[in-house]
């Protein structure tokens, strides 16, 4: 018969026993040696009592200095970020009053008379800050009124007056004849489009052309009537002076103007998604960047490269379909008009834009997480937002020349095609499209190359995993009698007050 061999479960449960009682003796020898009995407190770190101190108290110094030394670098990094990036978006407003000689507005004279002269001289004659582009553009030119009113729809100007034809002889003839129909607010028309922007409408094209007209059409209602009684040797005539009182519109005002607005801002509630929805989406992009990367080192030691890099690209794609989807959604119950343009598809057609620009905005902060950590990408955030909301907030034609970069950033597409859908504004939604696509390109193409060189670097995720490590980290140590693991006991043992004489390990 052949000696039994031992068997291999006995062994392990001999050395299972042998490792516990060592276990079991370094928390007694350490318990004893953090005890106060056995050791006595060191002049160099006295004891600390729990909420017991003052923020100035001299016995918390060293933990006063470390706290000092997290906050106070942070603050004078937030006051650098304020003097680089807000001075970016002071600066898109405060010089928009200068610049409105660049915005084009046409005036076309189809009368020819005294009045179309006076206005065109008028207008083209008006210099300073608060003027327009004036340009004077023959009927043969423009075309009909009709196809002025689709020239301002289509952006190809900002404003423009149109002068009706004969107006200066029908008034005559309206005086001569006392006529009851003659409506003065037909001979001028004004032609703007309200929603292509608002502030530019509302601050600086209707109150400018408002005034100019004012003041030329006084003045050519005064002076045309001077004229016409001296002409007429009507000076003291009775049967004259029916006649005014029987058509007074033909003196007071004499002319005036009708304002046609294309293209109205008809709904309050767009601004939330025009231009302060935009900064909305960069916050929950933000967000989703930020779980992203604390969730990511879980998984990341482990994944080849490529498997690593499908992760970071494929998951925001993902996840940004119901994020844009919910928020499309919100504007729903508050009557924003998606059926202006492309009837039942336009919210379909909004939700792909918030979608194409939640990617534009969100994949820039899901790649340069991976260059500048949890730690300093809010600071990027903060300078994201606000390079793209400078740019868009107003025309490009009321702010310095260097701010026209927004024609080809994401927020100021995504206003633009936003308009497009709600208000019918001009169609641009294709370059508006492949402006968005090429940003979610560059981010990809970014991410790419900062994960591979995260991986040269030899960090697996600088994004978020803890420095020094190169795979997951190390599984704690076994518990010992008493419940608490050796990190416990050692720091326990450093703030010297957690195990006391008599107390049980």
């Amino acid at each position: 018969m052949s000696t039994p061999q031992p068997d291999e479960d006995t062994d392990h449960t001999a050395m299972s026993k042998s490792k516990l009682h060592q276990s079991r003796s370094f928390t007694d020898t350490t318990t004893e040696q953090i005890s106060p009995s056995s050791e006595k407190p060191s002049n160099d770190r006295p004891k600390l009592r729990t909420f017991s101190y003052s923020f100035w108290s001299p016995e918390i110094a060293g933990l006063r200095r470390a706290y000092l030394k997290i906050v106070v670098p942070v603050v004078v990094m937030i006051v650098v970020l304020m003097w680089i990036t807000l001075p970016i978006y002071w600066g898109s407003l405060a010089s928009s009053a200068k610049h409105t000689h660049n915005l084009e507005a046409w005036i076309v004279d189809r009368d020819g008379g005294q009045l179309g002269q006076a206005i065109t001289q008028t207008f083209l004659s008006t210099s300073g800050p608060l003027s327009l582009g004036w340009r004077s553009i023959s009927p043969a030119e423009a075309g009909t009124d009709a196809d002025v009113a689709i020239t301002i729809a289509e952006e190809k100007a900002w404003i423009a007056v149109v002068v009706e034809p004969n107006v200066s002889a029908r008034l005559t003839l309206a005086r001569q004849t006392g006529d009851k129909t003659y409506n003065p607010a037909s001979a001028i028309n004004v032609y703007y489009a309200q929603a292509r922007n608002e502030i530019a409408a509302n601050n600086f094209l209707v109150p400018i052309a408002t005034q100019l007209l004012t003041g030329v059409t006084q003045r050519f209602a005064a002076s045309s009537f001077a004229s016409f009684l001296q002409s007429e040797g009507l000076v003291g005539n009775a049967t004259a002076l029916g006649l005014f009182v029987q058509a007074p519109a033909t003196v007071v005002p004499g002319v005036s103007w009708t304002m046609n607005n294309l293209r109205p801002y008809t709904a309050p509630v767009a601004q939330a998604v025009t231009l302060v929805g935009q900064i909305y989406i960069c916050i929950f992009a933000f967000i989703t960047t930020m779980v992203h990367s604390a969730a990511r080192p879980i998984l990341e030691p482990y994944l080849t490269l490529r498997s690593y890099i499908r992760l970071r690209a494929l998951v925001p794609l993902i996840l940004y379909i119901p994020l844009s989807l919910f928020y499309s959604m919100v504007s729903l119950p508050f009557h924003l008009p998606f059926g202006t343009k492309f009837g039942t598809g336009g919210f379909f057609i909004f939700w792909a834009y918030i979608y194409l620009g939640m990617l534009a905005l969100g994949l820039a902060l899901e790649s340069m997480i991976t260059l500048l950590t949890a730690r300093f990408v809010p600071f990027f955030l903060v300078l994201w937002i606000i390079a793209n909301i400078s740019s868009a907030v107003i025309p490009a034609e009321l702010q310095p020349a260097i701010y026209k970069y927004g024609l080809g950033f994401p927020v100021w597409n995504m206003e633009q095609a936003i308009r497009c859908i709600i208000f019918n504004t001009a169609n641009h939604l294709g370059r508006n499209a492949g402006i968005l696509i090429g940003w979610i390109a560059i981010s990809f193409i970014s991410l790419i190359f900062f994960c591979w060189f995260a991986r040269k670097s030899g960090h697996h995720d600088v994004s978020s995993a803890p420095r020094g490590g190169h795979g997951p980290p190390p599984p704690p140590p076994p518990p010992t009698e008493g419940g608490m693991d050796a990190d416990s006991l050692h720091d326990g043992g450093n703030e010297k007050h957690r195990l006391g004489k008599g107390d049980e390990p």
